[in-house]
């Protein structure tokens, strides 16, 4: 059982720290292909949440515990929940640019279904998502040994996303960051079926006038996860701009 944040560098470079920020029930080595890739232009790092009921707590809560673990840092590229979570840390001043992968931070710009959110916990231990799911989020066959990266399978991750969902509206979301000097970038996948294509414009306006927004053709909700190559494409450019070093390759 992890009783704390858990980091895992991934860089080779010497361009910006990217924190990786997996949803309410992934895994942060989900995120490996991408961070492989990126790490020719940046210096990504791995996150795996906390487990167990002392460690089921909102966003900001949880936020709070990243930023002991890893320190100020240049950006995060967050999925899903994450977003919330990246959402506390820009506030708190902790990071200079968030990506947001069919994420959101705040639940009602998930329209509709941000009033069911809590719902997420029941569905992680009733419904007790396999491969079945996996590739209903994923809107792609999912080998069966990489299952767990995408949902959660043990008891233990299931009980801890059903308290740590609960725990979302029992506390405030993050500010909205239009007024703060953050960098963002927006990607969606238009088959996501957990965080609606909608959901994009929702959150961009609450991020900085002109804040880059991608929407991408037969994606679904884990597209760092499924299409590792065309984010790391899109992210490029944007880390590059965030923090230019010398020596920084493309990534493939």
């Amino acid at each position: 059982m992890r009783r704390v944040v858990e980091l895992t560098e991934m860089g080779r470079g010497t361009g910006p720290r990217v924190l990786l920020l997996p949803g309410l029930g992934a895994r942060g080595s989900g995120f490996r292909a991408l961070a492989e890739r990126l790490s020719w232009v940046a210096q990504p790092v791995l996150v795996e949440y906390p487990e167990g009921l002392h460690a089921a707590r909102g966003a900001g809560e949880l936020a709070r515990q990243v930023l002991r673990a890893a320190g100020q840092m240049d950006a995060v590229v967050a999925s899903s929940f994450g977003g919330m979570v990246a959402g506390h840390l820009a506030a708190a001043g902790a990071v200079r640019g968030v990506a947001f992968l069919g994420s959101f931070t705040r639940p009602e710009h998930l329209g509709v279904r941000g009033n069911l959110i809590a719902m997420m916990g029941p569905i992680a231990v009733l419904g007790r998502p396999g491969p079945l799911t996996a590739c209903l989020a994923s809107w792609r066959r999912v080998p069966a040994d990489r299952v767990p990266e995408v949902v959660p399978t043990t008891t233990l991750e299931r009980m801890t996303t059903l308290h740590r969902a609960f725990a979302i509206r029992r506390e405030p979301p993050p500010p909205e960051l239009s007024r703060l000097p953050v960098s963002c970038l927006c990607i969606q996948g238009d088959r996501d079926v957990l965080v609606p294509a909608s959901t994009m414009g929702r959150l961009a306006a609450s991020l900085p006038p002109g804040t880059p927004q991608h929407l991408l053709r037969g994606v679904g909700h884990v597209p760092y996860f499924t299409h590792p190559e065309v984010c790391a494409r899109l992210l490029t450019p944007w880390l590059y701009a965030l923090a230019p070093a010398q020596g920084v390759e493309t990534a493939a």
